[in-house]
């Protein structure tokens, strides 16, 4: 459909606010970015932060005179940005109360003629006219956790122009074998003292109440192990702590990529870590990728952590001259409020030299939250046809 007739088609030639999240999906998601609390401790994300700021004012060309679309605003930053880097225009989409504070703070900066905040979701909005640019940060825990990207995608098909950009343009999602993981080690000894804990329970209700609850613990013991054995674990890894350079399992090139694609598990991705390259973050924050031997000699593997990184180049039509790259790769002395997600290996995994970690894994939303991730990963460790060790599981990012 030729975007005049879609502007048309979908009411685009006035500013309204939209509609706000559903009570449940508000509950679940939504809320917590109305606290300014939550907000701050973004900002105060550096990394984050600073990447963003360097992506847009380091490229004022692209935009110039452009008009720009914040998808989730928040507190307005990446508006403020945008329009301090020339924008003609800048519409500031949040879904949240915090659409009120973020109008203060963009008065206060005194750019309210340039920026216009909307309230409502970025799927019932209408906007005046199509958009040059569209910026967002989007990124949830392993890049897919909270699928804003959906909205960003969707905001993508509904107001961007032909040969428009998107900040970040691209996203690579990682794995990579972990050594030592003190965090996992304590996940196992606490579920295994639930065990006792079960034990002291049920011998405590059959001798003063009479009542025996033998028959629940197995699905108690069930329960446990998702909670403390199968949910990712929120860390700060160093890259001592990898037993392999991370790998590349999705890559994402937003201009592309439909919300069909991110729904569409039928084809699992896959990986193979082996010795390979480890990242380190440069002053400029752009990422140096240095040669290091890993899995070498033989190491267990007490676990897997995803990551991800984001670029920042622009449309072929509206390259970025400075590519920024925010990572938030394991790499000495950085860290961001994302960290990285860990997964353990119960019991680990015992690597021979030369070893390679191969995977196969699909990424679903879970059933009872979509904004949550249910992994169901097959992992194969070997060399050369030999297949030593096969763990399959399900693992979930809260």
């Amino acid at each position: 459909m030729a975007q005049e007739g879609y502007a048309a088609a979908n009411g685009i030639g006035c500013l309204q606010d939209g509609k706000p999240p559903d009570e449940t999906d508000n509950a679940n998601y939504f809320c917590e970015y109305a606290f300014l609390y939550h907000q701050m401790d973004m900002l105060e994300d550096e990394h984050r932060t600073g990447s963003y700021f360097n992506a847009i004012a380091w490229n004022p060309d692209s935009f110039k005179d452009k008009v720009v679309l914040d998808v989730g605003a928040g507190s307005g930053i990446l508006s403020i940005f945008a329009a301090k880097a020339g924008a003609k225009e800048v519409f500031a989409v949040e879904a949240t109360d915090m659409a009120v504070r973020s109008r203060k703070i963009i008065q206060a900066q005194g750019l309210s003629h340039i920026i216009k905040v909307v309230q409502g979701t970025v799927e019932t909005v209408t906007l005046p006219y199509m958009v040059d640019v569209i910026i967002s940060e989007w990124m949830g825990y392993f890049l897919l956790r909270e699928s804003m990207l959906d909205s960003v995608l969707i905001a993508r098909d509904r107001f961007l122009k032909p040969g428009g950009a998107l900040f970040p343009s691209h996203a690579t999602l990682f794995l990579a074998p972990v050594g030592s993981a003190k965090a996992c080690r304590e996940k196992q000894q606490t579920f295994d003292g639930e065990r006792q804990h079960f034990d002291d329970f049920n011998d405590a209700m059959t001798n003063y109440y009479g009542s025996d609850f033998s028959c629940m613990r197995g699905e108690f013991l069930e329960e446990q192990r998702k909670y403390y054995l199968q949910t990712g674990m929120f860390v700060n890894l160093t890259p001592k702590q990898l037993a392999s350079g991370g790998s590349p399992l999705l890559e994402i090139d937003l201009l592309r990529i439909t919300v069909e694609d991110l729904k569409d598990v039928e084809k699992p991705l896959t990986c193979s870590m082996r010795p390979h390259f480890v990242e380190r973050l440069s002053s400029r924050g752009r990422i140096q990728r240095e040669k290091e031997r890993r899995i070498s000699k033989d190491t267990q593997l007490e676990g897997f952590t995803g990551y991800f990184n984001v670029m920042f180049r622009g449309s072929p039509q509206n390259p970025t001259k400075e590519v920024i790259e925010l990572t938030t790769a394991p790499t000495a002395g950085t860290a961001t409020h994302w960290g990285q997600q860990l997964f353990g290996f119960f019991p680990p995994l015992q690597a021979k030299s030369g070893d390679v970690l191969e995977c196969r894994l699909r990424i679903k939303r879970q059933k009872k939250n979509h904004r949550l991730l249910q992994l169901e990963a097959a992992f194969t460790l070997g060399s050369e046809g030999n297949v030593r060790e096969k763990r399959e599981d399900t693992w979930y990012v809260d």
